[in-house]
């Protein structure tokens, strides 16, 4: 009964703890909560001290404005005392001078009630500004007054805490002593503990033979058909190809289309915009044309002639966004990484804005300070100055956003997938707040126009800037509504496309991930062409093996070729020079055999036929000399033949030689002869060298397929090596991972085994001990 009550006290203790502890945790975040609170008091009690500073400074520029129209009017009423008297004595000069200085005396009564009625409105305006700020400041103090009690407060309570905190755990450690000593009467239990015991040895031994069935089973089914379970790991499942889905690839290329058109306009309309603002800056309040605009205007329109470089990457990087999106690959937002480019594009841009809003707004300051600058204009402008400034928090917002939905390609812990959602419903918030903001800007900008207008200074120029900046803010809000209604309209689809990702998978894990898996996609579908790709015909086996043998044969006898080739060459050579010699021997025969024709011509028609031996005689000598290079070496009388480059020539005996015709007929039929056979033997040398080149060449190229094929099969002996290796690495990675399972599994029996070693030798120790203290009973 006593431990019974210990332990509800315990309980109840522990309890108590536990409320003291969470209370514990809610006034301190409720401390840090009103210290956060204090501390931006205090930086809204220094803004508004700067802004009283500011109206201060104000303030002493109007009082020093005041003074000067004050000595103004004191030496405008000086002057009208002495142009009194004046008046006076010439009232004989004429009406016309009296009614002058009539008109003169109410311009100045004009200007002098203006500036009072100025003074006065200011000095209202400041008076109300002051009250405000110091019945702000003293609510601020009293708020910051109250909050610093409270802080008190709640320190003192959470060191109360603490102190009892404090004493419980005392107090429970008491207790726990306590505990600790009655827990040794709690041995009589021991004798229950053997049933248990029992009971967890019959339940450990069938545990043991149902996981060592078990492990022998889905050893035998991994050995056989699981080598790598790649689904078990989101990081692996990860990489395995999705299911193509063509028609939302389609669909969001053409969104991406749209989308870089209303970009295009947008980028357009923001181009002539500041373009058209920086002309509108050198011709008004001051034209640059006639006078010098202020140094502030100036660098204004320095920046703003820089837009092009922050305006122009924005359809750049949504076109490189457009070109990424294609058929074949997989659209999400893990592999959308140009969208990063144009994020940062967008930062650039938004950079830009920031840096010339101050001095846009100080500019529209100006001409309100202009004496051009009515109060109507003045309102207008203000308007326009909250419009920018609107303008530009618009598209901070929209930059964050999109720089959100570039993380998850970058850095996907960046963005939690739950939230894709809600960031791109605030996309399109954000979108129709600058549409908004665009509507008043080209509203009050309208307005601004036609008051422009109707002023008296206001030139040709200036009204066309102004429609010019007009045009290009309608066309910035119509832009600007489009892609609003266009974003809204599509959020459901991008809402949706989230989810199309690998099977059982709750994300791409990391984008090199996705870059893997659209890299493995590329392969499949390479693969999957090739299958489908027709077979060439191929070349019959015989064929195939003669084509081999002649290739191989080919290629043992290059060298051989090669040296048949060079020496046909020289060949080649040998009889060109040999055919240009004959050929020239053959002109100078010619020529010789002309001369001496023309030459028994003319004898035959002087002398008498009785000279015919003697012209015999000559026309055997003219024979003689046309071959004289190739003549017998040894003249017979019998018939005797000379073989050479010339052919054979038969010589007979002097009693046979025929008459001067028909030796001259026998030589030139000879060398026509020897010309012909030349000729022929030249056309069948060409086209044994044609022959032999074209094999040379036919030899060259079965060479340079042989080397292409060696190394396509060398770089597929690679990548089969590789995979092999992969495959090898994989199955030892699965082996060793069930490796450490079975022997977690044998080191977990193997405890289960030490405690009830453990529990039996307690047993026993009980029951030794039990035993003992019967014996003892006994003797007593």
């Amino acid at each position: 009964m006593a431990s019974a009550e210990l332990q509800g006290k315990y309980q109840k203790l522990a309890q108590e703890y536990s409320k003291l502890r969470a209370q514990n945790q809610v006034l301190k975040k409720g401390v840090v909560d009103e210290q956060a609170n204090s501390a931006a008091l205090k930086e809204q009690l220094k803004m508004k001290d700067q802004s009283l500073r500011k109206l201060q400074q104000e303030m002493d520029s109007l009082t020093f404005r005041n003074l000067q129209l004050a000595k103004r009017v004191e030496l405008l009423q000086d002057e009208l005392a002495l142009s009194e008297p004046r008046g006076k004595k010439n009232k004989k000069s004429g009406e016309s001078s009296s009614q002058l200085s009539q008109e003169q005396k109410s311009v100045f009564d004009e200007d002098l009630q203006k500036k009072i009625e100025e003074n006065e409105r200011l000095h209202i305006q400041f008076f109300e500004a002051d009250e405000q700020h110091k019945h702000v400041e003293a609510e601020l103090r009293s708020r910051l007054a109250t909050l610093e009690t409270e802080a008190a407060q709640h320190q003192a309570v959470v060191d109360g805490l603490t102190q009892k905190y404090m004493e419980t755990i005392e107090k429970l450690q008491n207790d726990k002593a306590k505990l600790e000593v009655k827990s040794q009467t709690l041995e009589k239990e021991a004798k229950e503990c053997r049933l248990r015991t029992e009971e967890c040895q019959l339940q450990l031994k069938n545990l043991h033979e149902d996981l060592s069935g078990r492990l022998e089973e889905s050893l035998s089914v991994i050995n056989e058909k699981v080598p790598f379970n790649d689904t078990r790991c989101s990081q692996y499942n990860a990489l395995n190809v999705p299911l193509h889905n063509r028609r939302h690839q389609l669909k969001m290329r053409d969104i991406a289309r749209q989308a870089l058109a209303f970009v295009q306009d947008l980028v357009t309309a923001l181009l002539n915009f500041h373009t058209y603002t920086e002309q509108r800056i050198q011709i008004f309040p001051v034209d640059s044309a006639i006078d010098t605009i202020s140094p502030l205007n100036q660098k204004f329109s320095q920046y703003l002639h820089e837009n092009a470089s922050y305006v122009r990457p924005l359809e750049e990087g949504m076109l490189h966004l457009f070109e990424s999106i294609t058929e074949d690959t997989v659209t999400v937002l893990e592999t959308t990484v140009k969208l990063k480019t144009f994020s940062e594009h967008l930062t650039s841009y938004i950079c830009f804005l920031r840096k010339i809003l101050p001095y846009q707004l100080k500019s529209l300051e100006e001409e309100c300070e202009s004496s051009l600058c009515t109060s109507a204009l003045r309102a207008r402008n203000l308007e326009l100055s909250q419009d920018m400034r609107r303008m530009t928090a618009v598209f901070e917002k929209l930059q964050t956003y999109v720089a959100l939905l570039s993380l998850p390609s970058t850095q996907p812990d960046g963005l939690v997938r739950t939230n894709y959602s809600s960031v791109l419903t605030n996309v399109g918030a954000a979108l129709h707040g600058f549409h908004d903001v665009m509507k008043d800007i080209s509203k009050h900008y309208s307005q601004k126009a036609t008051i422009e207008h109707e002023l008296p200074t206001a030139t040709q120029k200036l009204i066309t800037t102004n429609d010019c900046i007009l045009s290009s803010v309608v066309a910035l809000t119509n832009g600007a509504g489009k892609m609003a209604s266009f974003f809204s309209n599509n959020v459901d689809c991008f809402i949706a496309s989230l989810s199309y990702g690998p099977q059982a998978a709750s994300r791409f894990t990391s984008p090199p991930a996705a870059a893997c898996m659209l890299q493995y996609k590329k392969r499949a579908a390479a693969y999957m062409k090739a299958l489908r790709k027709p077979l060439p015909e191929s070349v019959p086996y015989e064929e195939a093996l003669a084509d081999r043998r002649v290739l191989l044969s080919s290629t043992e006898s290059r060298e051989g070729l090669a040296q048949q080739v060079q020496q046909s060459l020289e060949k080649i050579s040998k009889l060109e020079q040999e055919k240009e010699h004959w050929m020239l021997e053959a002109q100078l025969a010619k020529i010789k055999l002309e001369k001496e024709n023309q030459r028994i011509v003319d004898k035959l028609k002087s002398t008498s036929s009785g000279q015919l031996a003697g012209l015999a005689q000559e026309s055997t000598v003219v024979v003689t000399t046309a071959v004289q290079d190739e003549a017998m070496a040894k003249a017979s009388l019998e018939p005797v033949q000379s073989t050479g480059l010339i052919g054979i020539l038969t010589r007979t005996s002097d009693s046979e030689v025929p008459d001067a015709e028909s030796r001259e007929d026998l030589i030139k039929n000879h060398y026509m002869a020897r010309v012909v056979e030349l000729t022929s033997q030249l056309q069948l040398a060409d086209s044994k060298s044609v022959h032999f080149y074209a094999e040379c060449r036919a030899l060259s190229k079965r060479l340079v397929l042989a080397e292409k094929s060696k190394e396509t099969l060398t770089e597929e002996i690679k990548v089969a090596s590789q995979n092999i290796t992969r495959l090898q690495d994989e199955l030892t990675t699965t082996k060793r991972s069930y490796e450490d399972q079975l022997s977690m599994m044998s080191d977990h029996l193997c405890s289960m085994n030490e405690t009830l070693s453990k529990q039996r030798e307690e047993i026993d120790t009980l029951k030794m001990s039990s035993k003992g203290n019967s014996k003892k009973n006994k003797s007593r």
